[in-house]
């Protein structure tokens, strides 16, 4: 079993659907390039995905797979043949090693009673209280 995102004319993340494994053959035997067949089946750009990667790790110890799930939301990048989720906001900037968008300041770490949450306007943490 695999997971292939399927993606729209701005290479967002549509769907997820789960299909064959690449090296699974068709039905007569025949080795089959399933992102292509499923591009044709549903009219859209398909990409094989993986759950196991997060962060441009493999969470089982194995090779990571395009930095990221590709879940819903999340933009293909063809240049890198890896996803990204949504930039949460402008000042954030891009950790091109694992995919994944950093604040221009480290959180704080998290306290017991509180948490913290990115504040845009001053570019700043902001304690929250439970």
């Amino acid at each position: 079993m695999a997971h292939y995102a399927l993606l729209d004319e701005n290479n967002i993340v549509t769907q997820v659907i789960v299909g064959k494994d690449e090296n699974e053959l068709d039905n007569e035997g025949n080795v089959v390039n399933w992102e292509q067949s499923y591009s044709e089946v549903t009219g859209q750009v398909c990409k094989r995905t993986s759950r196991n990667t997060r962060h441009g790790i493999h969470l089982e110890g194995g090779t990571p797979f395009r930095k990221n799930f590709g879940d819903i939301g999340f933009y293909y990048d063809a240049d890198w043949d890896a996803f990204r989720p949504p930039q949460p906001y402008p000042s954030w900037k891009l950790d091109y090693d694992k995919f994944v968008w950093v604040a221009p300041i480290p959180m704080p770490e998290e306290g017991e009673t509180f948490f913290w949450k990115w504040g845009e306007v001053n570019q700043e943490w902001i304690k929250v209280d439970y």
